[in-house]
């Protein structure tokens, strides 16, 4: 079976032409979109991802400020930094580079920013409106792989999806995302029994588990369309995701690569909800 391997690359550059048309639109109307990204400290892999985010802004005709921040920075002047911007009018979206030195708490971060300009779709309200199915910030991981699916014509109505894992960025967003697209969910975890015995049952199998090549062909039944949220380095150093490419590849129907399959789709999603924090600011 020769699968189809998803092109998270074409797909995001789509959606980013699909958006530049729309802030072209916007700024005809005499509106302008801002994006603030606040990093804490100089983690090489965060510096890469904010730098992506700011080439993405640019490409859509999106305003960016960042605010890079030193690394002993106390969670008391971040959020005053988040409230100041919070209150200022010009600014649409509001995103802290994750992860935070260790001193800090994440939910503090996440809860601070307000729900208006909470684009990373993380906030306690915007999960909330996730699981009601009410009309908000989606988490950009989360969405970006619902637009693969819808893109490529992978049917995800009445499909049994199993989500192989449950953090609150890609897991939980993803598992109620799958129920509001009328897929039958299974949410697997680091507790689960009969792991491979259930991720085999999946029609679409989601693998958010943060193991390097965790899934092999075991867990996969045939036919399946596999898509892996992980990256990360092999022994050769090249890059890699949770699911062992090449043994459970030709298993597949579709499957994402690592890199080019979800992670170019984070990026463009976050461009989505900056330009949609605009629609919602005016309803």
């Amino acid at each position: 079976m020769e699968p189809l391997i998803i092109d998270g690359k074409k797909i995001s550059t789509d959606i980013k032409d699909e958006l530049k048309a729309k802030v072209n639109k916007i700024k005809e109307d005499g509106t302008e979109i801002t994006l603030v990204v606040i990093q804490i400290g100089d983690d090489p892999a965060s510096t890469v991802y904010v730098r992506n985010k700011k080439r993405a802004c640019e490409y859509i005709g999106i305003n960016s400020r960042s605010y890079e921040l030193p690394g002993d920075t106390s969670e008391e002047e971040l959020l005053e930094l988040i409230n100041k911007l919070n209150n200022d009018s010009s600014v649409n979206g509001i995103l802290v580079q994750l992860p935070v030195p260790d001193y800090i708490d994440p939910l503090n971060v996440i809860n601070a920013i307000s729900p208006e300009k909470d684009v990373d779709g993380f906030s306690p309200y915007s999960m909330g409106a996730l699981n009601l199915g009410v009309d908000g910030f989606l988490s950009c991981t989360p969405a970006g792989i619902i637009e693969l699916l819808n893109r490529n014509n992978i049917q995800i109505d009445g499909s049994h999806c199993v989500v192989v894992g449950r953090s609150n960025i890609v897991g939980k967003p993803m598992a109620s995302l799958m129920l509001n697209n009328n897929a039958t969910v299974t949410v697997t975890h680091s507790h689960t029994k009969n792991l491979k015995e259930i991720c085999k049952q999946a029609d679409i199998l989601i693998v958010g588990v943060g193991k390097k090549e965790f899934i092999t062909s075991e867990y996969v039944k045939d036919g399946a369309v596999v898509i892996d949220v992980g990256i990360h380095r092999d022994s050769n150093n090249k890059l890699c995701g949770d699911v062992l490419f090449d043994d459970v590849a030709p298993h597949c129907s579709a499957i994402t690569p690592v890199p080019g399959g979800v992670g170019p789709m984070t990026i463009a999603m976050l461009m989505n909800n900056c330009v949609k924090s605009v629609e919602l600011k005016n309803k």
